[in-house]
């Protein structure tokens, strides 16, 4: 197999990459804050439900994660699952870094100091005004470098979509690597990850240097 044909059978992998990726990020940086409220909330049964949900979460491999969203359905209501692949890839990348983004957006919210929410009521602000005029600007700034680790830990861990058997990047390495007996396909799944995380990394840089109206 030439160069060529290798680049070409893994960018059909490169482009179903992406859109775990993509997808899942789009998912859970939303839920993850409405984790994070459900958290906070003053219902001690709804935050000690969340702090399980949260841990178990943290707590367990993701790929085991991805093999029950993927097989649940079948085992307990007798689903056909063969449609399923990738709903549930996305199902259980975005609900798991839901939970890490929800504890992240929790610490920005808990730094905030107690004093901007009287001077806040004290000016009229409603709560709701107060979040998102006031507190929710400077959460974003402070939680933005921790969140980019996230999101670069997120495009490695779209690796572990090879556990459903989805034929993407480092699948499909994996293949060609095992029937041409050659390490290319590893160093070009590499560099694919690489030159990702740096755009990662670059894009997330550009909002931060723009989110710096103080220092």
């Amino acid at each position: 197999m030439t160069i060529q044909t290798m680049l070409l059978t893994m960018g059909s992998g490169m482009l179903k990459t992406c859109g775990i990726f993509i997808l899942s990020l789009i998912f859970s940086l939303p839920l993850g804050m409405v984790v994070c409220f459900l958290r906070k909330s003053k219902n001690k049964f709804v935050s000690n439900v969340t702090r399980f949900f949260i841990s178990v979460l943290r707590g367990t491999p993701l790929m085991l994660q991805l093999m029950v969203w993927y097989f649940g359905p079948f085992y307990l209501f007798q689903w056909s699952i063969r449609t399923w692949r990738f709903p549930a890839l996305i199902v259980g990348f975005s609900i798991n870094y839901a939970a890490y983004f929800a504890e992240i957006y929790r610490g920005g919210i808990e730094s905030m100091a107690i004093g901007q929410y009287e001077a806040a009521e004290v000016l009229g602000y409603t709560k709701t005004q107060t979040f998102f005029k006031i507190i929710l600007p400077q959460v974003i700034k402070r939680v933005l470098p921790a969140v980019t680790n996230e999101v670069i830990t997120l495009v490695k861990d779209t690796s572990l979509a090879f556990t459903l058997a989805y034929q993407e990047v480092f699948s499909i390495s994996k293949q060609i690597a095992s029937k041409e007996n050659s390490l290319i396909p590893f160093v070009v799944a590499g560099v694919f990850y690489y030159v990702a995380n740096y755009v990662v990394a670059f894009v997330m840089e550009r909002i931060e240097k723009r989110l710096n109206y103080y220092k």
